[in-house]
């Protein structure tokens, strides 16, 4: 990917429930990112096929908190 691009990690299924009850929301509160989404199909590569309802971790660099990770749900194309 492009050295702008943050880094994308697919959360294991068996750790969802866990992160979604540390985050204090559902799975439907999480932002979306779409299936056809460049990134999402660069990960399909590594990760295989990413079914919808799957959680996606972003990690972006921040000026203020060093590292930040945001999640956001698969939806369809």
């Amino acid at each position: 990917m492009h050295e702008m691009v943050p880094e994308h990690w697919l959360v294991p299924v068996k750790d969802e429930e866990k992160l979604l009850k540390t985050l204090g929301v559902s799975k439907a509160q999480l932002p979306k990112i779409r299936k056809s989404d460049p990134v999402i199909k660069a990960l399909e590569k590594v990760e295989g096929q990413i079914e919808q309802g799957r959680i996606v971790e972003i990690v972006r660099k921040s000026r203020t908190r060093g590292i930040a990770k945001i999640y956001r749900t698969v939806i369809g194309e």
